[in-house]
């Protein structure tokens, strides 16, 4: 194989200056970029270049880590992971409620780092009529071939947008009319509040978790019903819950 590297085991990874510099140039969704130490030389420079211009999150590794990490074993200083889709633009869940004649409804996940967890809230996402799912650039998983496998064809009719921050996208969304009610063990039972109109589900990382700065942009926070003993749903179980009831009130 050329020093391009390109057909890996895991589809989303990509080794070699050529391949990483195409996938920029491409226009590929690369959500990160993992580049030799130290390294100077003028292609490897580029590609720095240009994962800085696309706001890429990059990282500077020892040899041996990304020795640990190619496939291929000719990786030249540089291995991107891209995304598996193209990510959507948070106006463009705003516009597909207003073509559907539907208040905004909207899925934001605060730090969800299993694909798993992330594939099935895009599902449910899309099965309970959501308009997008928005997700962190940071700390997050992203849209990998794991996270589009599990969410069994959402991912081809929910959009999902990727921000750099979570809080700020929320109170740029609070001036367009919605508002957020966020996941968590101390909330008020779901079933004693008001969730009608243009609305944003916040759910929290798997082991945290709605983080502060988040939860302080949230307008009410709903608890769910526990009777089992011990003491928290997994993520994408809770979004599925909070998610239909939701939709139980939009319908009445």
């Amino acid at each position: 194989m050329s020093e391009q590297g390109k057909n890996t085991g895991n589809e989303n990874m990509i080794e070699g200056r050529n391949a990483v510099m195409e996938a920029f140039r491409s226009g590929k969704p690369v959500d990160k970029l993992y580049v030799l130490d130290g390294c100077q030389d003028g292609p490897v420079r580029s590609i720095v270049r240009e994962a800085r211009k696309h706001d890429t999150i990059l990282q500077f590794v020892e040899k041996e880590r990304l020795n640990q990490m190619s496939e291929t074993g000719r990786h030249q200083g540089v291995i991107a992971y891209v995304a598996a889709y193209e990510y959507a633009e948070v106006d463009d869940m705003l516009k597909l409620a207003e073509e559907r004649k539907e208040d905004p409804f909207l899925i934001l996940l605060d730090g969800i780092e299993d694909p798993h967890n992330l594939g099935a809230i895009i599902r449910t996402a899309n099965l309970a009529g959501a308009h997008g799912v928005i997700i962190p650039k940071r700390r997050a998983a992203g849209l990998t071939a794991i996270v589009a496998k599990t969410s069994a064809g959402a991912l081809n009719y929910t959009p999902v947008a990727k921000v750099t921050n979570l809080a700020k996208t929320m109170e740029e969304l609070k001036k367009k009319g919605l508002w957020f009610v966020c996941a968590d063990m101390g909330g008020e039972l779901m079933y004693r509040q008001n969730l009608t109109g243009p609305i944003g589900l916040v759910i929290g990382n798997e082991g945290e978790g709605v983080s502060r700065l988040v939860k302080e942009n949230c307008d009410f926070i709903a608890g769910i019903p526990m009777k089992g003993d011990i003491d928290s749903l997994n993520a994408s179980v809770a979004a599925g819950v909070l998610a239909y009831e939701i939709v139980r009130q939009r319908m009445q």
